[in-house]
């Protein structure tokens, strides 16, 4: 094992060189030629080899639909464990790596600073990367990337919550200098899978990320942040859609979308319908070995994974080179069980649903056990790409450990030896002949930008508005008011997030838009209005008219731009609303889900201020806490997450006697070794993890604050409670059991 891991880590050094160039041959491969049983269902490979295999084999093994073909674009040793990619105005690919994740069982070395951005360039414009170098080297696990201008690029690594800007000031590829363009240094020490990702240049010109609650703007060289009412989801990847939708996803609470209903400055929102329990359910063509969970994971006969357990990389397809039914459409990438869903997105009176495309069947699937699909996204030349890490383990250590069920599963088929590789894929159709001209953005006039926001790729327009809002060059500001009013229906919605964005909007172009023909373009101009109202005190009067607009989305929209307005007349805009539109499933249900966590949090307050100054510190460290971290799977409420289906993915905390109990020995052992099995008679699809490499005050902290939220009243927790159990138990390794901790008896000390 150390023999191959030298030979390994001496392909990844190899391709950490300052400068490589490397070809792959471009070739279609045949599709993956799948048998189906009698009811039309692709029969599942229940011994697949998992022996690593060359790119051009892996294909082989990949089942996409009928008319499509995968392109290889790169892989190893070009990259290496690839997990995100993003592209500048020129078209060249940033690609994050995760070059210390799991390359044993037990997680060695992960904390390391050794992992790489690279950027690649096609250079002769065939569709395949030739030319790499390693644009920022020495970095922990970096999870985002947002290209900028001038060759910026904002990045964030695991266990910071600060942002860095990344520059090359000499055009050779690599960057000559960095500064800290947001800066919080709060501690940050949740399991890596549990750690920001996202930081997408939405169409409000904010950045978007995953768990930290805040969105951020960009102004010259500093990242300025926004802090979100309420903390934003996990866990990795983040998607939008040409209106600017963002859409979320949970693989701890195995819940493959959510918080898609509204934007996340106003609150979450979830419908427990928006999809059902047949959406969760994955079809995957080959057994599924290493799931985390144990065989309540799988479907029986095949053993294949039953239900989404580790959603990411998800995308909205924005391009204009595959078929346009593709267009709109959600896919979510499933690494555990080697596929990629694609579902229709339905907008049904500003309600939004999900579905998958298929009846018991995927996108895109593999019979590869090494095949790891982590991320999509639309890309310059108008195709969907896909980043394969290509990975042997695919959980974290916290799920591996000599104990667990996954340890032995992954040993058996010598996943661990898989590691150092990585693919990225294009997405091709037959009908259509992908364009490899690269663009050149950076070096294009602001007028050319302009001319961009009419393009039919969601890629293009996206560059070109964010181009033009960093530039803030006003010579343009006359064009784009003609494009607000003349334009196609996503160009005059661009060219007015432009002019917001470079504060160039005026009462004749937000009046006009108002009044436009097209309910996407007046629902985004009511968006807009948030801010026109800040900088025009009569806008308020102009959305007021909104009231009766044919469009929900766009009276929906009107609720949520009045929420933080606080004046007379935007309470009586939403109460106006509300009450002439009482069939409108988004207005009430919004609106009074809003108002009933406004009041939840003010009764938290209230509590909390009758605190001792160590009990109020405690439950104020443990909010924060649990609001980045548990309600992951035990929900915002503590009351369970529940979306798609009618069980949770752990026990609701609300009301809960474990965590009321007078004696709190129990769940400080919980929270320092973990707990697994049934509790309370259910089996719940994952373990709680060990959290004891935190300190005593974290612990305590958690435990005060779930102890005194959600309806709870049991006392605070003390640091010294939690030491006393860590030392008495400072031997063990395992998780804790609910039979274990049932029959120990409660200690009488301090904090019971």
């Amino acid at each position: 094992m150390k023999n191959n891991h030298k030979r390994l880590l001496g392909i990844i050094c190899a391709s950490a060189v300052l400068f490589y160039t490397c070809k792959v041959t471009q070739k279609y491969v045949t599709q993956y030629p799948v048998q189906r049983d009698a009811s039309g269902r692709i029969i599942v490979d229940m011994h697949p080899d998992p022996t690593p295999k060359s790119p051009e084999e892996e294909m082989k093994h990949i089942y996409v639909p009928a008319g499509y073909h995968l392109q290889l674009v790169a892989s190893e040793p070009m990259v290496s464990q690839p997990v995100a990619i993003a592209w500048d105005g020129d078209g060249k690919m940033y690609v994050a790596e995760l070059n210390t994740y799991m390359l044993d069982v037990n997680g060695t070395g992960e904390h390391n600073a050794t992992c790489k951005i690279k950027l690649l360039q096609d250079t002769n414009g065939d569709g395949v990367m030739d030319k790499m170098t390693v644009f920022a080297d020495n970095l922990v696990l970096p999870r985002t990337l947002q290209p900028l201008d001038h060759g910026r690029l904002l990045i964030s690594q695991t266990w910071s919550n600060s942002v860095y800007c990344y520059q090359d000031t000499n055009g050779d590829g690599v960057a000559d200098k960095h500064w800290l363009a947001y800066e919080n240094n709060g501690v940050n020490t949740n399991n890596l899978e549990h750690q920001k990702s996202g930081l997408i240049w939405n169409l409000d010109n904010r950045l978007y990320l995953t768990y930290d609650p805040v969105r951020y703007a960009v102004k010259g060289d500093k990242v300025i942040p926004d802090t979100l009412v309420e903390g934003a989801p996990p866990q990795w990847g983040l998607a939008n859609d040409d209106y600017g939708r963002t859409i979320y996803s949970s693989a701890g609470s195995e819940v493959p979308a959510l918080d898609f209903q509204q934007n996340l400055h106003y609150g979450a929102l979830d419908f427990r319908d928006q999809y059902d329990d047949e959406f969760n359910a994955v079809w995957p063509i080959v057994t599924t070995p290493d799931v985390q969970g144990g065989l309540h994971r799988l479907r029986f006969p095949d053993s294949t994974l039953n239900h989404f357990t580790a959603s990411c990389g998800q995308s909205v397809f924005r391009g204009d080179k595959l078929p346009t039914e593709l267009r709109g459409d959600l896919f979510i990438c499933e690494p555990v069980g080697r596929l990629i869903r694609r579902a229709k997105v339905t907008n049904t009176n500003g309600k939004i649903t999900l579905r998958n495309a298929y009846d018991k069947s995927e996108f895109i699937a593999s019979t590869d056990l090494n095949f790891r699909p982590v991320n999509t996204i639309t890309g310059p030349d108008g195709c969907m790409y896909i980043v394969d890490m290509y990975h042997g383990i695919i959980q974290e250590s916290e799920w591996t450990k000599a104990d667990s069920y996954l340890r032995p599963k992954i040993q058996q088929k010598h996943l661990q030896m898989n590691v150092g590789r990585g693919r990225i894929y294009r997405l091709v159709n037959d009908a259509y002949k992908p364009s490899f001209k690269p663009p050149h953005m950076l070096e294009e006039t602001s007028a050319q930008l302009v001319d961009h926001l009419n393009s039919l790729n969601g890629w293009t327009r996206d560059n070109a508005q964010k181009l033009l809002v960093l530039r803030d060059d006003k010579s343009v500001v006359p064009a784009l008011k003609t494009l607000a009013a003349g334009g196609g229906q996503l160009a005059r919605i661009h060219a007015l997030w432009t002019l917001n964005g470079m504060d160039a909007m005026d009462v004749e172009t937000f009046g006009k838009a108002l009044k436009d023909g097209d309910a996407e373009v007046r629902k985004t101009t009511v968006w807009i209005g948030e801010d026109f109202m800040k900088k025009d005190s009569h806008a308020i009067d102009m959305l007021e008219k909104m009231g009766n607009d044919p469009s929900a989305d766009v009276r929906f929209q009107l609720e949520l731009t009045m929420r933080f307005v606080k004046s007379d007349k935007s309470k009586q805009i939403i109460a106006d609303l509300i009450k002439n539109y009482p069939n409108d499933p988004m207005l009430a249900y919004s609106q009074t889900s809003f108002e009933n966590k406004a009041k939840a949090k003010a009764e938290q307050a209230r509590r909390q201020a009758l605190l001792s100054t160590m009990g109020n510190k405690l439950v104020t460290q443990g909010s924060v806490i649990f609001k980045q971290l548990c309600f992951t799977c035990h929900g915002a409420d503590g009351k369970g997450v529940i979306i798609g289906g009618t069980t949770s993915t752990a026990p609701a905390l609300a009301g809960n006697i474990d965590v009321n109990g007078r004696f709190p020995d129990k769940l400080i052992r919980v929270l320092l070794h973990g707990l697994g099995g049934p509790i309370r008679g259910t089996v719940y699809p994952d373990a709680m993890p060990a959290l004891g490499g935190n300190d005593d005050e974290y612990i305590a902290s958690v435990l005060s604050y779930i102890r005194s939220d959600f309806g709870n009243k049991g006392s605070i927790v003390l640091p010294e409670d939690v030491k006393a159990i860590r030392d008495a138990n400072a031997g063990r390794t395992k998780a804790w059991t609910m039979d274990e901790l049932d029959a120990i008896r409660p200690s009488r000390g301090r904090g019971n």
